[in-house]
């Protein structure tokens, strides 16, 4: 299987060939980096690619995500707050609530629907998450929550160049939660930082 997340520690780590996110701390400390008997695991954070395979355009009725490697996630509506309690936008979301999801990330989509996204989950607020654009064809906005469901941080997230693996492409932030959703939703949708999500798990 291809992996596109990576999880990160703190600047002194450097980046293996994991993808998923983790943060502050080593893997030895967090239960859910314990491996998983993949050779590319790591201790970073690094977020890769969050592309989903598009389904159900013959007119059924089937989702269009997910779909794939991620048909049998448990998925949550996330919804965007904004300041006023009015709904600025949602998204159906996968959920990726284990190391092994985590880590797997979007990198077995191929892109990812406008009502798409990815809930990444943690127990507890981590202090330092890095995600990367690791082995990207396509760009995605990265958007850290904290333990009480608000937004402090987004990117806006290119896919990677011509011969660019993604790498080299870091986005930090903290929190208990990431949200990815397709490149520049937050601003098609006016998110912004001080946003809350509401979502069920």
């Amino acid at each position: 299987m291809r992996r596109r997340r990576l999880l990160g520690l703190t600047a002194a780590a450097t980046a293996g060939a994991a993808a998923g996110c983790l943060g502050d701390g080593d893997a030895a400390s967090d239960p859910d980096a314990a491996g998983d008997g993949d050779a590319n695991e790591g201790d970073g954070s690094v977020d890769g690619g969050d592309g989903s395979d598009t389904g159900g355009d013959d007119g059924d009725d089937e989702p269009a995500w997910p779909t794939g490697t991620y048909a049998d996630y448990e998925t949550t509506t996330v919804t965007v707050e904004g300041p006023a309690g009015e709904d600025q936008g949602s998204v159906t979301a996968a959920i990726a609530d284990n190391g092994k999801k985590r880590r797997l990330g979007l990198s077995d989509a191929a892109s990812l629907p406008e009502d798409g996204g990815m809930l990444f989950v943690y127990d507890a607020p981590r202090d330092s998450l890095t995600y990367v654009m690791r082995r990207m064809s396509f760009g995605i906005d990265i958007v850290y929550v904290d333990g009480d469901r608000e937004i402090t941080r987004i990117h806006n997230a290119p896919g990677p160049g011509p011969n660019e693996d993604g790498e080299e492409q870091r986005y930090p932030g903290s929190g208990q939660y990431v949200l990815e959703v397709p490149y520049e939703w937050t601003d098609r949708h006016g998110v912004a930082v001080g946003d809350s999500l509401r979502f069920g798990l």
